[in-house]
C-alpha cells in the first residue's frame, strides 16, 4: 500500500508574501537601522516560513511521513507502532504549524481544521492536518493491514 498527499497552506503562504512585501516596502522607503543584519534576519524568516507551506504525507514501506515544505522539519513513524486512526476537527484556536494541543496531542497542520488523530500503542497520540481525512484514515487502515486494529 502507497499513499501520497500533498497539502498547500494558503494561510501560511499570504503570511510569507505579506512579511516579504512589508520587508520590501520598509527596506526601500528608509533603510533600517541595522542595515544588512535586518534584511539577513527577514530572509531568516521568510525561510522558516516557506518550510511551513505544504504538508507532504505519505505512507511507503511501513512508514508514514509527514514533511513540512522541502521536508527540512520531517517526522517518521512505522506502521506497527500506529494502533488507530481516527478522523477528527481540530478547535480553531489550536492553530496551523507545529502545536501542543494542550492536554491531548502534537498537531503537525498547515490550513484548515480538518485531521487525522494517530494513537499509538502506548497511549500516546499525534494529529496531522489533512484536507482529505477520510482517505488517509483509509490508506492507514488498509497499511497497517488486519491484524492491527488501527481503527
Amino acid at each position: 500500500m502507497s499513499y501520497s498527499h500533498t497539502q498547500v497552506g494558503a494561510p501560511m503562504i499570504a503570511a510569507l508574501v505579506t512579511m516579504t512585501v512589508a520587508a520590501f516596502v520598509v527596506t526601500a522607503v528608509a533603510p533600517p537601522p541595522g542595515g544588512p543584519l535586518t534584511g539577513v534576519i527577514v530572509l531568516l524568516g521568510a525561510l522558516v516560513m516557506a518550510s511551513f507551506v505544504s504538508l507532504t504525507v505519505e505512507i511507503h514501506g511501513g512508514t508514514l511521513t509527514c514533511r513540512f515544505g522541502p521536508g527540512f522539519i520531517r517526522k517518521d513513524i512505522p506502521l506497527v507502532e500506529i494502533a488507530n486512526a481516527t478522523a477528527v476537527r481540530n478547535p480553531w484556536f489550536v492553530g496551523w504549524g507545529i502545536r501542543w494541543y494542550p492536554g491531548r496531542c502534537w498537531i503537525w497542520n498547515v490550513s484548515g481544521l480538518q485531521a487525522v488523530e494517530l494513537e499509538y500503542r502506548n497511549g500516546r497520540r499525534f494529529r496531522i492536518g489533512t484536507d482529505e481525512p477520510e482517505a488517509l484514515v483509509q490508506a492507514i487502515r488498509s497499511a497497517v493491514g488486519p491484524g492491527n486494529p488501527a481503527g
